[in-house]
């Protein structure tokens, strides 16, 4: 059935197992997405071997996943304010899925370019669709926990994927294994489609503070608002530092602290997980604390720090992994505030009218701090510069607090601005 956005007059046991149903599917949508981030990246040993690829060939095809992903998430969010949630987030999972199918029946670089382009243009619709669904239909109350859900499923996502596909493609051919990835699209979309009422918000739907907001005066006139163009930025500082970890971490942690390559990998392992338990955590934080941009400063801050301290060389090679694990649960849990603070920048100066093309926008930054990262820092490692990564990210998550806080300062200037002309 068709669930529109929270009814504040309806039972509380509905209510909250509305809200379960959206988080969770919204989730497992999200979490299919984050799995085909991962999937040519899992299979590049095998199709390296059997195309003869280089490693900068190989890479250019998670560039390319990248980009179209990160210009398509700006525009996506224009076909979600126009088409609905649900319609564009079908279309992304069936291009994830057709991007899988072709992937499996490649024979030239270009068929599996055209594997990562097709598979970047169906992820582009995800944070536009689903935080659209998410702010429309979960309960105030609940929302802190469903973007908390939401960011933990695309971790189990990520982990999941490179175990799945180098496991198929061992015991059977990295085709066979694209057939698997394949098949969680249709798995997914089948869902979506089936679970569609759930995802339907009836467009006359708003919030009293979707109400309150001025109307635009052109779909582009949230581009003319700084603090929008201030959660872009720090999405794409953020991004970069965490792109700067998730590529290169082995690598210079091997050369700083001498740690085996092994042991370096399961840091960045001990990273991302540490990252996914501070996700749930933060959801309870994000609920708790209102000034959204100050938790995300401290936390921010404090990875930044922890950065710094594993850049300078002095930390034992024993602590190194638990520090990461602890810089991980930083990061992780400013997630849900971060989160909250792109929405109360869309609901203070537009309403849910649109949620999909900021969020679009903002999300960007994402796609456009992973694309740039290893533009900007391949050429330190080719130098012999590891310890300048770790300098490098925590730079990134400094200029990510500064956006952060201004956005939090223009929300004062408008909450004044407003008091003034009442």
């Amino acid at each position: 059935m068709n669930r529109p956005a929270f009814d504040t007059g309806a039972p509380v046991a509905a209510r909250r197992a509305g809200d379960f149903e959206v988080m969770s599917l919204v989730g497992f949508a999200h979490g299919t997405s984050h799995f085909f981030h991962l999937v040519i990246p899992s299979l590049f040993p095998w199709l390296m071997a059997d195309f003869g690829l280089s490693f900068t060939r190989a890479g250019t095809l998670t560039t390319a996943f990248f980009i179209v992903s990160g210009v398509g998430q700006a525009l996506a969010g224009f076909a979600v304010d126009r088409y609905g949630a649900q319609r564009v987030l079908s279309a992304g999972i069936a291009l994830l899925t057709l991007s899988a199918l072709t992937l499996s029946a490649a024979n030239s670089y270009p068929a599996l370019l055209a594997a990562a382009v097709l598979a970047g243009a169906g992820n582009a619709v995800f944070h536009p669709a689903d935080f659209t669904v998410l702010n429309r239909s979960v309960s105030p109350a609940r929302l802190a926990h469903a973007f908390s859900a939401h960011g933990v499923a695309g971790n189990i996502g990520w982990a999941a994927a490179p175990v799945c596909m180098a496991a198929i493609a061992t015991a059977a051919g990295w085709r066979f294994a694209a057939v698997a990835a394949a098949s969680l699209g249709i798995v997914a979309l089948g869902c979506v489609v089936l679970l569609r009422g759930s995802l339907a918000v009836p467009a006359s739907t708003h919030s009293h503070a979707a109400a309150d907001a001025p109307a635009a005066s052109s779909p582009f006139a949230f581009l003319r608002v700084g603090a929008v163009w201030m959660c872009f930025i720090f999405f794409f500082a953020s991004m970069m530092g965490l792109s700067g970890l998730q590529n290169f971490a082995p690598s210079v942690l091997n050369h700083v602290y001498g740690l085996p390559l092994t042991a370096a990998a399961s840091a960045l392992t001990v990273f991302l997980l540490g990252g996914a338990m501070g996700i749930a955590a933060g959801g309870f934080l994000a609920a708790r604390f209102d000034a959204h941009e100050r938790v995300v400063a401290v936390l921010l801050v404090s990875a930044a720090l922890l950065a710094l301290s594993l850049a300078s060389g002095a930390v034992p090679a024993t602590a190194v992994t638990p520090l990461m694990a602890v810089f991980g649960f930083f990061t992780g849990t400013a997630t849900p505030s971060r989160d909250l603070l792109v929405r109360r920048a869309a609901m203070e100066r537009f309403g849910q009218r649109s949620f999909g093309r900021i969020y679009g926008f903002v999300y960007s930054g994402l796609d456009a701090g992973l694309s740039v990262a290893p533009i900007l820092l391949g050429p330190l490692l080719d130098r012999g510069m590891f310890s300048a990564v770790l300098y490098a990210v925590a730079l990134f998550q400094g200029l990510a607090v500064l956006a952060a806080l201004r956005v939090g300062h223009a929300r004062v200037e408008t909450a004044a601005a407003r008091a003034l002309q009442s």
